[in-house]
């Protein structure tokens, strides 16, 4: 490759990471909430606010916000303020509707989040909780891969270039000794930047051979006939890593602690309801993606998914710092300045007061 080339495609690498799906998706659509929460006599609105607007992904991973919507969590800490929710499909497009105030609040990946950071110099957001971990797979075509060194000189399915998934596979793939270019995709393994939503149709066809996808899409490809072949949780200390934290636009943080508290204080009772409860709570968060996207998932891609899928108030703060140090080690990102990211502040603040301890912010707080 000329350098003149290279240097072109090094440069272009962070404008790649943060632009890349901004105007796919919009803003998000509205969603609906679960209809049943009522607003109990002589409550008053939080600071003075008619709404918290609140987004998240139309996705298993984000089950406390789908369950903490239509259980009504989040509506009866929220009192006589409004919680009005957005739905979104990709991660630029949240970061974008934070940037710009068009919500308050957000459930969303590591990726992206690391990316809204950087692309707002460290201004606009900041990690205030976790929500989950885990719920990733490699999956495979049994009939083309039969073992993990099979891999090798396959098609392989990831959500889209530079994602949290993305870039876990990338690491992988070059910590068995294979080279890939991350912007193409080229190599000894070939990767296929892919929407979730037409992976299983891609899969199906045997336009690709397997894909590291995160739940419900792992469970449909199973499905149609696919192979776990490997659970990322199995690459992470304690089987833990995150996928999915919350998020808060600095502004709003800052002139409105008491509502971000009550979201926060919402997130951990539902947090604690769907660990009590995981059939009514899978139940629940299957209702919610109905009423958000029309359609329910079926039983032999629903129950898979939320098993493996571990719902925690844990912002697993160092494996977003490995996730960053990840990308950097593929050629996809620059070394970030991550100092300040989280303020887990209301989030300990509340923990202390429930007698637990405090989480870590890996050194990356405020």
């Amino acid at each position: 490759m000329p350098a003149t080339t290279a240097l072109r495609r090094l440069l272009a690498v962070p404008a790649v990471l943060l632009l890349f799906t901004l105007a796919a998706c919009g803003y998000g659509s509205q969603a609906k909430d679960g209809g049943s929460v009522e607003i109990a006599a002589g409550a008053k609105k939080i600071d003075g606010l008619d709404q918290v607007r609140i987004g998240y992904f139309g996705n298993l991973t984000h089950g406390t916000a789908l369950v903490g919507n239509r259980k009504g969590f989040f509506q009866k800490a929220l009192g006589a303020t409004e919680a009005r929710y957005a739905v979104f499909n990709a991660g630029p497009s949240e970061i974008e509707a934070l940037n710009s105030g068009s919500i308050d609040i957000g459930w969303i990946g590591p990726s992206p989040a690391i990316n809204g950071y950087i692309k707002s110099g460290g201004t606009n957001l900041r990690i205030i909780g976790g929500s989950a971990s885990g719920g990733v797979k490699l999956v495979v075509n049994p009939g083309k891969v039969k073992s993990l060194k099979d891999v090798k000189g396959k098609r392989i399915a990831t959500p889209q270039l530079g994602n949290t998934q993305d870039v876990a596979f990338l690491n992988w793939a070059a910590e068995q000794g294979w080279d890939v270019d991350p912007l193409s995709g080229k190599g000894d393994v070939t990767v296929v930047r892919s929407d979730n939503k037409v992976t299983p149709d891609a899969f199906a066809s045997g336009s690709v051979d397997g894909a590291w996808v995160p739940e419900p899409t792992a469970s449909k490809l199973v499905a149609e006939g696919g192979k776990v072949l490997l659970d990322e949780a199995s690459l992470w200390p304690d089987e833990k890593f995150v996928i999915t934290n919350i998020v808060v636009r600095q502004e709003f943080l800052k002139e409105h602690p008491k509502a971000v508290e009550a979201v926060l204080k919402a997130s951990l009772e539902t947090n604690r309801w769907i660990n009590a409860h995981p059939d009514e709570a899978k139940a629940a968060a299957n209702e919610q993606l109905a009423a958000d996207a029309g359609k329910a998932l079926p039983a032999e891609v629903l129950d898979p998914a939320w098993e493996s899928i571990r719902f925690t108030d844990d912002p697993l703060a160092a494996t977003l710092d490995a996730q960053a140090a990840h990308a950097v080690k593929a050629g996809l990102l620059k070394r970030p300045d991550l100092d300040g990211i989280y303020d887990l502040t209301l989030l300990n603040k509340l923990l202390e007061a429930e007698g637990q301890d405090p989480f870590d912010d890996a050194g990356l707080g405020a």
